[in-house]
């Protein structure tokens, strides 16, 4: 019975019959030689399901002498993969098989790594036609394990692509793609024996993909750490009571206390960053917790937009030293707005010069969201970061101006409103917050700001005397420092990204040293934030080993020398917020219960924490007048509050005195309309 060959795949040879011929011999051994060169020039199987393959152009002439088998006609020939384990040949093996290249079956050991080439590998390859044409599919039996390195660009493939088999290294073949031939197949010499080698190692493969070097996050760990000192040194000393701005701007969205007088030169950015907290919760300690992981992340967020023109090194350097400041750590839990004008004033700087030098398709936008951000915080200084920006646009970057000014405008829009609604205009507004900083105008306020740099937090009148000057040598050394990192630019040339943050720093700083009459070391917080991108660019710059050496222990100095202040000022205020308490808790207890009036010098904060409304009648708070409280006090318990060794105004001097317990000789005169207490 004949069967057809396009069925099987594998045709079964005529077995001779009978004593071999003559030269049967010589045949078998030009045959073995045949067999061994086509094994070299073997082409790959198709996978099931794809298109057949073409024969190979260079096996198209057999080797001279070389006898014709009849399954050397049909077109297909299945070819090796990487060995592995693989069902046993067909039976219809051809009996003149070399023994040497024969492969283990399946109930073998497993194979080893240079596995022999299957059994009918060797059949010798079809003749190559001439002009492509398809061949029929292959047959079901057909060996899967085809060998990348030898797999060959089929020209006449039109169907999609040749799928990975399950445990095979040949990773997946994309749709209308070839693999290109591989050199070893198709250089082969004539009677040279084709040798398996085993799949490559996936870790040596050209597709694994390459691993990326480690780096440490420099700049994150400074945030945590910056995280860490507050929580440790700040939050559990200021987690009593608020201090007297901080009473201010907390209590303007508080649902359960009265709002406090808000003076014309605030602006309301820290209360709304504080309004979703206190909505929730009156606890302070929660507030402060808050603000400490806001802050941390805006440290963060800010320097990190430096990193693309300064480099890695350079920002997480310059975070680090702003963080060090003891003023940097001690405002982070405070509901103070200085800080977030710093941040805001970094961000906004490195924006413009992502936009100006990288021309980033996206700076623009992030740039006009800081200025805006920076604006709610306080509007004032918002206008001095502007100005530089502006300047520096007009000669280089006149696509930013339009962002800059539309950022500017949107910020102080919430602020040119409230001038128009409390003040009527923002002129009038302006003169009013001139009077409440004391005639702002032409002050030469350095004597101030150094003689409270290590504190108090507030001084006004500032009568406070410079206490430890070494630990003050920084701020004599940064201008000269700054004065250096512009120069080594200029030689650089790299001028703009050093200049620019020293200019906008310059300029917010110009207010409060030449404009007013008292200082605050707070006041300074957004020029310490960018001089400290030029001066930590100075010091990633330093090659020798003697000079880093050097430089390293003077930072860590200055660490020292901060949290040294930073324990001395802290315990301080912790006291005089202590008291705060202290004389709301007696209030209380006094009788005075919502709704109900404080007025004094320190009305501010110790309404605020015993639940009544405040008021003043002099002062840079004026918010009422003599026949103001009077009305009141009749209406709800008043009292008014003086200092030790000071007498009541005279509207109050036939009032109930009651000392206050723990504040140190405060005492309360409480109006006749007021039940007394126990």
């Amino acid at each position: 019975m004949t069967t057809n060959d396009t069925q099987l795949g594998t045709p079964e040879p005529a077995r001779p019959q009978g004593p071999k011929a003559p030269g049967a011999k010589r045949d078998r051994a030009t045959e073995g030689r045949g067999r061994r060169a086509d094994q070299n020039r073997r082409r790959p199987a198709p996978r099931p399901g794809t298109a057949a393959t073409t024969a190979r152009p260079e096996a198209s002439r057999p080797e001279p002498g070389a006898t014709a088998l009849p399954w050397a006609e049909h077109p297909f020939t299945p070819s090796l993969t990487t060995p592995r384990p693989h069902p046993a040949p067909p039976p219809d093996t051809h009996p003149d098989t070399d023994p040497a290249t024969t492969t283990a079956q399946p109930d073998t050991d497993p194979p080893k790594p240079r596995a022999t080439a299957p059994t009918w590998a060797e059949r010798p390859s079809t003749p190559s036609l001439t002009t492509p044409r398809p061949h029929p599919a292959p047959p079901p039996d057909t060996h899967p394990d085809t060998d990348p390195a030898a797999t060959t660009a089929q020209p006449d493939t039109d169907t999609a692509a040749t799928t990975a088999q399950p445990g095979s290294d040949m990773p997946a073949t994309a749709p209308g793609r070839h693999t290109e031939p591989s050199p070893r197949a198709a250089t082969a010499a004539p009677g040279a024996t084709a040798i398996s080698h085993p799949p490559s190692s996936p870790a040596t493969t050209s597709d694994a993909p390459e691993r990326r070097p480690r780096t440490t996050p420099w700049l994150a760990l400074v945030a945590v750490v910056y995280a860490l000192v507050q929580f440790v040194l700040v939050v559990p000393a200021f987690a009593h009571a608020l201090g007297w701005d901080e009473a201010v701007y907390v209590s303007q969205y508080d649902p359960r206390v009265p709002a406090a007088f808000f003076s014309a030169p605030r602006s309301r950015g820290i209360s709304f960053l504080t309004a979703p907290f206190i909505a929730v919760t009156p606890s302070v300690p929660v507030l402060r917790i808050a603000l400490t992981l806001l802050s941390s992340a805006a440290l963060y967020a800010a320097f990190r937009v430096w990193r693309p023109v300064v480099g890695a090194r350079t920002t997480a350097l310059a975070a680090l030293l702003f963080a060090g400041l003891w003023i940097t750590q001690i405002s982070g839990p405070q509901a103070m707005p200085n800080l977030w004008v710093a941040f805001g004033s970094v961000a906004a700087t490195g924006w413009f010069l992502r936009a100006v030098i990288r021309r980033e398709p996206h700076a623009n936008r992030w740039l006009a969201g800081c200025v805006a951000v920076t604006a709610l915080f306080r509007a004032p200084d918002a206008v001095w970061l502007a100005l530089p920006l502006i300047a520096t646009a007009l000669f280089r970057g006149r696509r930013t101006l339009p962002y800059l000014v539309g950022g500017l405008v949107t910020g102080l829009a919430q602020w040119v409103a409230e001038a128009y609604i409390r003040f009527g205009s923002v002129q009038e507004r302006l003169h009013v917050s001139s009077a409440t900083e004391g005639d702002m105008g032409l002050h030469l306020n350095f004597d101030n700001a150094w003689s409270s740099l290590n504190g108090p937090l507030l001084c006004r009148p500032c009568t406070a005397t410079l206490h430890s000057p070494g630990l003050t040598l920084w701020w004599l050394a940064l201008p000269v420092l700054a004065a250096a990192a512009l120069a080594y630019a200029v030689r650089e040339r790299r001028l703009l990204a050093t200049a620019l943050p020293v200019a906008v720093a310059a300029a917010l700083a110009v207010p409060y040293l030449l404009m007013i009459d008292y200082s605050a070391p707070r006041f300074l917080l957004p020029a310490y934030a960018l001089l400290a991108l030029p001066v930590a660019s100075l010091v990633t710059r330093l090659t020798s080993r003697r000079a880093l050496v050097l430089a390293g222990l003077i930072v860590a100095a200055q660490f020292a020398s901060q949290a040294t202040v930073l324990t001395e000022v802290t315990a301080a205020t912790a006291t005089t917020n202590q008291r705060y308490r202290a004389a709301a808790d007696s209030l209380r207890t006094l009788g005075l219960r919502p709704p109900c009036l404080v007025s004094g010098p320190r009305a501010l904060p110790i309404a605020y924490d015993a639940g009544c409304a405040s008021a003043q009648i002099d002062g840079n708070n004026v918010s009422t007048t003599v026949a103001g409280i009077l009305g009141r006090a009749a209406k709800v318990p008043t009292a008014v509050l003086t200092e030790k060794g000071q007498r009541p105004p005279h509207y109050a001097r036939d009032w109930t005195p009651y000392p206050l317990h723990h504040t140190r000789g405060w005492t309360a005169w409480l109006a006749p309309a007021v039940p007394q207490g126990p």
